[in-house]
């Protein structure tokens, strides 16, 4: 089945976005990016996700993070939609969406990353992309995928979370444990190891 697997290369395709033709590794450049995928424009579900990202668009720049986002949807449905996406987060600026969003209407790309959802069609009878999540690394490596069906929306408060102890741990030799926020020290970290170390150490006696 047609897909990339973590620790893979993305691919450089060239994809016609919201700010025109791109090629993937120049526009990641040398940041960390996030490529998430979307079923259909101006849908309930997509429409609140999409705000939300680009609400926290700032928090994803602190983290030297590009956002791009997909669909297979034309370029002229996401500008049109990209004004019901700011609005509902009460924009009244009429600013673009702050990330680009690809046009994958004839699906290549899609296909390519393994983004489609067997189970959800459009009208005619054509399957539409799931909720795919990939965070790629500066050396343009696959460090994290999330799927999720299309009948369900992301939580982008996690994917950040999940961001930020993919690149704490890219730099320090830790594991981040359960529910690890950016704010604990690395003291926390010592102290969970040296008791999960003391408690393993017991229960083999």
């Amino acid at each position: 089945m047609p897909g990339i697997l973590l620790g893979d290369v993305l691919p450089n395709f060239e994809a016609e976005t919201t700010i025109g033709k791109i090629k993937f590794h120049e526009f990641l450049g040398n940041s960390w990016g996030i490529l998430f995928s979307h079923p259909r424009d101006f849908t309930p579900v997509c429409t609140t996700e999409l705000a939300r990202a680009a609400k926290l668009h700032d928090e994803f720049k602190k983290r030297d993070v590009k956002m791009i986002a997909l669909s297979i949807d034309s370029v002229e449905d996401h500008r049109k939609w990209s004004e019901d996406i700011m609005s509902f987060n009460q924009d009244k600026t009429c600013c673009p969406v702050p990330f680009p969003i690809i046009a994958d209407d004839k699906r290549e790309l899609s296909v390519l990353l393994g983004m489609l959802d067997p189970d959800e069609r459009d009208k005619d009878g054509m399957p539409l992309t799931a909720r795919c999540v990939f965070v790629v690394g500066p050396d343009k490596r696959l460090k994290l995928s999330i799927l999720y069906p299309a009948t369900t929306g992301r939580n982008f408060d996690e994917i950040l979370r999940v961001i930020d102890s993919l690149q704490l741990t890219a730099t320090k030799k830790v594991a981040t444990p359960v529910d690890w926020q950016v704010r604990y020290r690395l003291l926390h970290f010592f102290l969970m190891w040296a008791r999960l170390w003391v408690w393993e150490k017991n229960s083999v006696k």
